[in-house]
């Protein structure tokens, strides 16, 4: 197994339901040990409720989560030069990943997430999307880092 990277930036479109999954199952399957943030292309929805729902349902507290853009993120004082690894979860988060790195020596990976959003009519099935995203991404995280 690869060894943990020392810091993570996961990305997809609104940072509302891939990247806030992602980030926060990480930081419960390992711990403190990598520093991790998610971003999307753009902030343009709060965290999606369903998202928060299902990562409860394994121990996983997204409901504090603030989305936020990449700009946002470079604003804030981190600069996407600082992390080893970028992960991309949406095709045009991979875009933009690539473009705001391509003069860093830096890793990009394109993971590639359901996007839940839009998927099942009522509660229940909605529900079901959001999980294979969850688990989508625990069993990617896994197979990556394997177990702590």
């Amino acid at each position: 197994m690869p060894k943990l990277p020392q810091s993570v930036l996961f990305c997809c479109d609104h940072n509302a339901v891939r990247s806030p999954m992602a980030e926060g199952i990480m930081k419960k399957l390992y711990g403190q040990g990598t520093y991790v943030q998610s971003v999307g292309v753009v902030n343009d929805l709060e965290i999606d409720g369903f998202a928060i729902s299902v990562c409860q349902e394994i121990g996983v507290e997204l409901s504090k989560h603030r989305s936020r853009s990449f700009e946002e993120l470079e604003e804030m004082g981190e600069t996407l030069s600082g992390f080893d690894l970028i992960v991309a979860m949406s095709p045009a988060s991979q875009r933009a990943a690539l473009e705001l790195t391509r003069f860093f020596h830096l890793t990009v990976e394109y993971w590639p997430i359901m996007d839940p959003t839009g998927l099942g009519e009522t509660r229940e099935t909605k529900l079901n999307a959001y999980r294979q995203t969850r688990d989508q991404i625990y069993d990617k995280l896994k197979t990556r880092w394997g177990d702590t």
